[in-house]
């Protein structure tokens, strides 16, 4: 094991330890949930996570596009028309 030198004002003690235990047990359900289901845990965070992308690409898109059936100035020409407009703020809040 290790040595430890613990000291106080008057006194002076070397510790050794036998044994580590960080605190964690193999018995806890967090440690079982993720040995069991971690993958699938990752797998669906991914998959999650790129539905939101996805979608929130295709909100902020039709926005845009909805802005110029109305007739108004496209954003990559100055506009800033799609700041009003709820579907893309829908978007990027997704």
């Amino acid at each position: 094991g290790s040595l430890i030198t613990l000291s106080c004002l008057s006194h002076r003690v070397v510790c050794q330890v036998i044994s580590e235990d960080n605190g964690t047990s193999d018995n806890s359900w967090i440690t079982r949930l993720e040995s069991n289901y971690g993958f699938y845990i990752g797998l669906g965070l991914a998959v999650f996570s790129s539905f939101l992308i996805g979608s929130s690409v295709i909100l902020k898109k039709k926005g845009l596009l909805r802005l110029v059936e109305k007739g108004g100035t496209r954003a990559g020409d100055g506009g800033h028309g799609y700041l009003k407009d709820w579907l893309w703020w829908a978007g990027l809040l997704t």
